[in-house]
C-alpha cells in the first residue's frame, strides 16, 4: 500500500486536467443552457427504435467545432427527467461538446418522452444494445461509444457489458451496485436486501419513479412537433408529498404503495420475490455467469448503498474480462462521501458529522482522460503509470494507491466478542479481545421488540425519501440502548490501517423461528464520539443460503455470518475498535416480525429472546483485514 502525494496524486489522474467544469459550476441556470446552446447544435426528442418497436426518446448534441465529421459518443441513459439539462448531467453536456464528444441523453422504456412500460434498468441487453447499433450507424458517429453516469445512469451499463457490442469501447459506471443482481459473496438482487433483509429504500424511489398511470405523447407525432413539445411540457408526474419518516411504520410493509393508493406497479411484483428467486434474471441486472467485455473506469464510495458488491464486481472484471486488453483495464477510484458526491471532493471535506480532510480528486479529469484514452485513441491522456486502485484512507484522510482490492500485504486479524454476560448498552462490560474466550464464559442475552426497533443512525444508504441521511454520524445514542450489545477494544498504542472485507462471524440463538442480527463496526474517538464505518445485517432464515431458507428451533446455537462490510479506514493511537451486535437497524432496513412466515405481509409481530454466545467452540468474533 502506498501513499499518493499531492504532485503524484496529480500526475496519475490523467494528461489533461479539467477546469471548465470548475468555472460551469458557479453559473447560473440560464447561463448554462447559452453554454451549452453556442458549443453544441441540439436535434431532441428522436425516437430511437428498439426491436420490439418501442421509441426511446432521444436528445443528441453534437459539437459545433466540427460540423459535418465523424465523433466519439457519450451516451448517458437515464429513468430521470432530464429532456432539459440541469445539474452534473447538463456541465457534462457541455465539457463533452467542448472537447469533440457527440453527448447523447436518452430516457429509459416508459420514462417521459419514450415509448413502452417503465422495467428497472430499461432493458439494458436489448434497448442498451439496440441504441449502441444505432449510434454506431449514424453519419456523425465515429463507432466508438462510452457510456457514463451515476446511479441508476450507472446500473444499466453493468448487464450491457456482458454484451460485447463492438462500439461499447470504454464505461465510467459510478457508484453503479443497484445493477448487481448477485457477484461474489454478494446476492443483493439490486440492493433491494442486504443478507436477505429488504432495503425500505425503494418505497420512496419507487413511488417517485414508477408510474403506471403516466401521461404520454401521442402516437405518430413527427420529430419537429415532439421537440417544440418538449421545450414547454416535460410530462412530470407531481405526486402527492409523503412523510416517509411516518409512513414506514406502516405494516404490512407490503402495503407501503396501495395504502398511497398507487395502482399495482412495480414495488408490488419485487416486494415477495425471495432473494433466490429465479425471477430475479428476468430484469436488467449483471449476475457473475454473465460474462465481461469492456474497460471500466469505477467510482465508488465508502458511504454508499452497495460498497461491497461493487468492489466483489471490480475484482470479478479483472478475472472474468472477454480478453487480457479487458481483465487489464479496470480501475477504481473509492472516495469518502455517499452515493454519486463524486463532484463534491475537495478540501474540508466532511461526510455526515466527521471531517474527511482534504479529499481534492480531478474527478472530471480522470473521465475524460479515460474516454480520451478509449474513443479518441489518444494512449497518453490516460497515464499507463494510473494505479489499479486509488482509494481514500479514512482516519488518516489521504488518498492511497494500490493494484489490488485488497491492497497486498493485508492479514486477517481476528478479535473476539467478550463480556461477563452484560455487554448490553455503553455501560455494559463487552469488550474486543485478541484472546479466544475461554469455555464457560457467559453468553450476552437482549430483548428484541420489533414495535421498537433500534434506530438507523447513519451509515451507508441512499435514495430513501429523506428516511436516513447517510454517512457519518456519532452512535452513542443508540449505544445507549440494553438492546444493542457493545464490545470495545482497549485504546491502541500504534495506528491500525483496516483495508478490505470485515467478516464476522456469530454464535446466536432465539426464542423465536426467525429473526435478525445486525452488526456495525465503529471507530472510536478520544472523546468517546463513536463514528460509525460499516454496517450489515442477516436475516436468520437465510444462515445456510438465500435459496435454503429454514426456521430456528427455540434454544438451539447457530452461526450466522452476516454480508461482509468494506472498508478503508485508521484507527489512530487512542482510538479504540468496537463492535455493536443487535437485531434491528430501522428505518433503513425493514423489521423482521420474528414469526418466520412472510414477513411482507404480516401486521403483528412477537418479541424475541436473543443470544450471542461467545464461549469455547462457540466463540463469536470479527476478523479485521489489517495493512502493516
Amino acid at each position: 500500500m502506498k501513499r499518493l502525494m499531492p504532485g503524484l496524486l496529480a500526475a496519475v489522474l490523467c494528461a489533461q486536467p479539467v477546469m471548465a467544469r470548475d468555472e460551469l459550476a458557479v453559473y447560473s441556470p440560464d447561463a448554462l443552457d447559452r453554454a451549452l446552446a453556442g458549443a453544441a447544435d441540439a436535434r431532441l426528442a428522436v425516437l430511437v427504435p428498439m426491436r420490439d418497436g418501442v421509441g426511446l426518446s432521444t436528445d443528441i448534441y453534437t459539437p459545433k467545432s466540427g460540423s459535418g465529421g465523424k465523433f466519439p459518443v457519450i451516451l448517458w441513459k437515464t429513468p430521470y427527467n432530464e429532456h432539459k439539462l440541469r445539474g452534473s448531467t447538463l456541465r457534462y453536456a457541455i465539457e463533452a461538446t467542448r472537447r469533440g464528444y457527440v453527448f447523447i441523453m436518452q430516457n429509459e422504456r416508459g420514462r417521459y418522452f419514450s415509448e413502452g412500460k417503465y422495467e428497472i434498468l430499461g432493458r439494458p441487453q436489448t434497448d442498451g444494445y439496440d441504441t449502441l447499433s444505432w449510434i454506431a450507424a449514424q453519419p456523425w458517429s465515429n463507432g466508438k461509444v462510452g457510456t457514463l453516469g451515476c446511479s441508476s445512469s450507472a446500473e444499466w451499463q453493468l448487464a450491457l457489458a456482458a454484451m460485447h457490442h463492438p462500439a461499447h469501447a470504454a464505461m465510467v459506471p459510478m457508484s453503479a451496485g443497484a445493477g448487481i443482481g448477485k457477484v461474489g459473496r454478494f446476492q443483493e438482487q439490486g440492493n433491494w436486501y442486504t443478507g436477505g433483509v429488504p432495503r425500505t429504500l425503494f418505497a420512496p424511489w419507487m413511488y417517485a419513479v414508477d408510474n403506471p398511470l403516466r401521461a404520454e405523447l401521442p402516437k405518430g407525432l413527427d420529430e419537429k412537433t415532439r421537440a417544440y413539445i418538449e421545450q414547454y411540457n416535460d410530462l412530470n408526474a407531481k405526486k402527492p408529498a409523503v412523510d416517509w419518516t411516518v409512513h414506514m411504520q406502516r405494516l404490512p410493509y407490503d402495503s407501503m404503495m396501495s395504502s398511497l393508493g398507487e395502482p399495482p406497479a412495480t414495488f408490488d411484483s419485487l416486494v415477495h420475490r425471495a432473494p433466490a428467486d429465479p425471477a430475479w434474471r428476468t430484469g436488467g441486472l449483471y449476475h457473475d455467469d454473465m460474462g465481461w467485455g469492456v474497460p471500466a473506469l469505477w467510482f465508488n464510495a465508502w458511504y454508499d448503498v452497495s460498497i461491497g458488491p461493487n468492489l466483489e464486481l471490480y475484482n470479478h472484471a479483472r478475472k472474468v474480462g472477454a480478453d487480457e486488453a479487458v481483465r487489464a483495464n479496470q480501475y477504481a477510484v473509492i472516495a469518502p462521501g455517499t452515493h454519486c458526491s463524486y463532484g463534491r471532493l475537495g478540501p474540508n471535506m466532511k461526510v455526515g458529522d466527521r471531517d474527511m480532510g482534504d479529499a481534492s480528486f480531478d474527478t472530471d479529469g480522470a473521465v475524460f482522460g479515460w474516454f480520451d484514452r478509449w474513443l479518441k485513441g489518444d494512449r497518453n491522456a490516460f497515464a499507463a503509470s494510473t494505479p489499479h486502485i486509488r482509494y481514500y484512507l479514512m482516519g488518516a484522510n489521504r488518498w492511497m494507491a494500490s493494484e489490488q482490492w485488497p491492497p497486498a500485504g493485508v492479514t486477517m486479524r481476528r478479535l473476539y466478542l467478550r463480556s461477563g454476560g452484560h455487554a448490553n448498552g455503553l455501560d455494559g462490560d463487552g469488550r474486543l479481545d485478541a484472546a479466544a474466550p475461554p469455555a464457560g464464559e457467559a453468553a450476552d442475552r437482549y430483548r428484541y421488540d420489533p414495535m421498537n426497533p433500534v434506530p438507523t443512525r447513519g451509515g451507508a444508504d441512499c435514495c430513501n425519501g429523506g428516511l436516513v441521511q447517510p454517512g457519518v454520524f456519532d452512535q452513542r445514542p443508540v449505544e445507549a440502548r440494553g438492546d444493542v450489545l457493545v464490545y470495545t477494544s482497549d485504546p491502541l498504542d500504534r495506528p491500525v490501517n483496516v483495508v478490505g472485507f470485515v467478516d464476522a462471524v456469530l454464535k446466536v440463538s432465539s426464542s423465536a423461528k426467525d429473526t435478525d442480527f445486525a452488526v456495525k463496526l465503529v471507530d472510536v474517538a478520544p472523546d468517546g464520539t463513536a463514528w460509525i464505518i460499516a454496517d450489515t445485517i442477516l436475516r436468520a432464515r437465510y444462515r445456510d443460503g438465500f435459496d435454503q431458507p429454514a426456521p430456528m428451533e427455540p434454544g438451539r446455537t447457530y452461526t450466522i455470518r452476516p454480508t461482509p462490510m468494506t472498508t478503508a479506514i485508521q484507527f489512530g493511537v487512542g482510538h479504540r475498535i468496537r463492535v455493536e451486535v443487535t437485531s434491528s437497524d430501522f428505518p433503513k432496513f425493514e423489521r423482521n416480525l420474528n414469526t418466520g412466515g412472510p414477513n411482507e405481509s404480516e401486521k403483528l409481530g412477537v418479541v424475541a429472546d436473543n443470544v450471542v454466545r461467545h464461549a469455547g467452540e462457540d466463540a463469536s468474533f470479527i476478523d479485521l483485514p489489517v495493512m502493516r
